[in-house]
């Protein structure tokens, strides 16, 4: 049931996306900072602690209702509950108008639009970038959003769904990466800023867990893209980038499509809000060093389109594969 759960989620969200202000959004970042306020100590076991809170207790709750489901009302049940989890967790509308405000921006020459979307959207300063830097950054975030927010939550809920563990896999990696992402944004806050200790343990878990859906996002653009030059980007270049995981999906994406990515960061806004851009994140370290680009074609807003195809592409693929798995499955 795993296909039909995630064909239903996306063409919901399609229709009707989450708003970004929502109780469960609400819920999660009440949780995830309740945790640090009351596990935060500085010492390392205490940043696991917290962690480990924060993650599993979701997750464990999201197992919980799932088994009730089955053994009260039925599998029918629990694939809606499969789908309600995946609406959450699984969409391109939570990142997507980003994407498409600042390509229209792009087409219509308003490059000075298109850098104050781009800056509100990642909190950097991006006053002085020149077109071609404003389509690099923009291709950069909008992959590895495509990766957290669709290929990377795909490949955790349909691991353990396969397992019997229903949507768990869906709201573990969702929030590994949110608090991840949180504990990093709240470093720069003025008040009750996350020790460096919890940062850590949330950057080592996330780390480990992106680890195999990074290369499986990698693998599908390579497959769907230009397949000899995404792998050999892979092998050569994916160390140019200072995350490991992001380094494969991007360079993979660089040579898929043929285009120029890395290079200089922008620098962050300083943090007044220890709220993280709603569901945005997509940050890949405004701190990060120019460390070389991949070869390739310099940026143009034509790459968006490219990128575009590039992403749905490998949706489809995907979607294909699950698809074929799961005939299989009731045929056998």
């Amino acid at each position: 049931m795993s296909f039909f759960a995630i064909l239903c989620a996306l063409l919901i969200e399609q229709v009707r996306p989450l708003a970004p202000h929502n109780p469960v959004y609400s819920g999660v970042l009440a949780w995830t900072r309740w945790t640090s306020r009351n596990f935060d100590a500085g010492k390392p076991h205490h940043g696991w602690v917290a962690w480990a809170l924060a993650v599993f207790v979701p997750t464990l709750l999201t197992l919980g209702i799932h088994w009730l489901l089955v053994l009260t009302l039925g599998l029918p049940f629990a694939v809606l509950w499969s789908i309600a989890v995946l609406y959450v967790t699984l969409g391109f509308r939570q990142f997507s108008h980003h994407f498409t405000d600042i390509r229209d921006a792009l087409d219509e020459g308003d490059e000075p639009l298109a850098r104050s979307l781009l800056a509100h959207w990642q909190g950097v300063d991006a006053a002085d970038l020149p077109r071609s830097e404003i389509v690099r950054h923009v291709i950069e975030h909008s992959v590895i959003a495509a990766h957290r927010h669709v290929f990377g939550v795909l490949a955790w809920f349909s691991i353990l769904a396969a397992l019997g563990l229903g949507p768990a896999g869906a709201a573990f990696y969702r929030m590994s990466e949110f608090v991840s992402r949180y504990w990093t944004h709240k470093n720069g806050a003025a008040i009750q800023p996350s020790s460096v200790s919890v940062q850590r343990a949330a950057e080592r878990a996330w780390h480990a867990i992106d680890w195999l859906p990074a290369r499986i996002t990698a693998l599908g653009f390579a497959v769907v893209g230009s397949f000899e030059e995404a792998i050999d980007c892979w092998r050569n270049d994916a160390r140019r980038f200072p995350s490991e995981n992001d380094g494969v999906i991007l360079a993979a994406t660089s040579g898929a499509v043929n285009v120029r990515l890395g290079g200089g960061a922008l620098s962050p806004i300083p943090v007044t809000d220890p709220l993280p851009r709603a569901q945005a994140g997509d940050s890949m370290g405004g701190g990060r060093t120019d460390s070389g680009s991949t070869p390739g074609r310099e940026p143009e807003p034509g790459h968006l389109r490219s990128v575009v195809g590039l992403v749905w592409r490998s949706v489809v693929m995907w979607m294909v594969l699950l698809a074929l798995l799961t005939l299989a499955r009731l045929l056998g």
